[in-house]
């Protein structure tokens, strides 16, 4: 009999145009420019070719939006699964008061339940912002997992690369200094683990996968950018990382966006992004291709199934959230 294939999970931010321009700084958000009337069509039918069903994480303000409704409804009537990513996508939730806070998960929590009729059990913080207070909550809500750490050294790195490019105000690039995680984020575990938190409660934590050993991240819009260089640079690193995630043992989170999906075309306005060079179409055909390579060594599933495989083998690791 053949051997069943480890298990791993692929999730999905969807981020929204505004969501972009906010996180860069730019006004333009304000009036919450949007592409998921053309993107999340797309990227249903890559998953369907795919035979994939997936995690999505979903913006509260896009789930209050009625216009919207048809289309976060299409992704749950496919076989997907929702998660909350906040109600407003602000990307230094350890800034925020409690009240602030709570305001994030709970609108976002009811907005995501109503236009999709699934309630999220599952929260990712945008540019992988958290905090001890915000596990907190999370678990005081009854969530089944937290997915907001990227255990790298490469974060302020990419951090000073985006803010280079930005021409924010010295204020607002204060406000993202946390933006994509510190350099002690890179000894973080890659296995799944729980947050033992003041309360006493616990919380499970599914990292975002990184290479293991090295840490240096493999999620697609990382790997994009590889493949604007070269195809086969991309599909070779990729290859490495699936390879030595497989010796470690490590059952990968594997991460999706939107301008994964998306040329400059579909998503005006967001040329600084890396990868926007090449067409949606190349990118979309990348992203298939990546998922079908994936799927060869492991079962390709929701987080939720992810969460339910760790309790299934027992109980994970304990470690106390410290955030400076």
């Amino acid at each position: 009999m053949r051997k069943a294939k480890p298990l791993a999970s692929v999730s999905l931010d969807l981020d929204d145009l505004w969501t972009y321009l906010k996180t860069r700084g730019d006004s333009a958000w304000e009036a919450l420019p949007s592409y998921l009337p053309g993107f999340v069509p797309l990227a249903l039918q890559v998953l369907e070719r795919a035979a994939l069903r997936i995690t999505v994480f979903v913006v509260g303000t896009d789930a209050l939006r009625l216009a919207n409704r048809p289309y976060l409804r299409a992704i749950v009537e496919q076989g997907h699964r929702v998660g909350n990513h906040t109600l407003s996508h602000h990307c230094w939730l350890h800034l925020l008061t409690p009240e602030e806070l709570e305001a994030e998960v709970v609108r976002a929590e009811d907005a995501i339940g109503e236009a999709t009729g699934q309630r999220p059990i599952g929260f990712r913080g945008p540019g992988f912002s958290w905090s001890p207070e915000l596990l907190e909550l999370l678990s005081t809500r009854e969530y089944l997992y937290d997915a907001s750490t990227l255990p790298s050294f490469l974060g302020p790195v990419a951090r000073r690369y985006f803010l280079a490019r930005s021409g924010m105000s010295s204020e607002e690039r204060n406000r993202r200094r946390g933006l994509y995680g510190g350099f002690r984020d890179g000894f973080r575990p890659l296995y799944p683990y729980h947050w033992q938190l003041r309360s006493g409660k616990q919380i499970l934590e599914i990292p975002i996968t990184t290479f293991p050993v090295i840490k240096v991240p493999f999620h697609m819009s990382y790997l994009l950018y590889l493949g604007g260089i070269s195809h086969t640079l991309m599909f070779t690193y990729l290859g490495a990382a699936i390879r030595t995630c497989l010796v470690s043992g490590v059952r990968p989170s594997f991460l999706l966006h939107p301008l994964d999906f998306l040329g400059i075309e579909q998503a005006p306005g967001l040329s600084f992004f890396p990868g926007m060079a090449m067409s949606g179409e190349r990118k979309r055909h990348l992203v298939l291709r990546t998922l079908q390579v994936l799927g060869e060594s492991f079962d390709l599933v929701p987080m939720e199934q992810h969460a339910g495989d760790v309790f299934a083998a027992g109980t994970p690791p304990a470690r106390v959230p410290a955030f400076a």
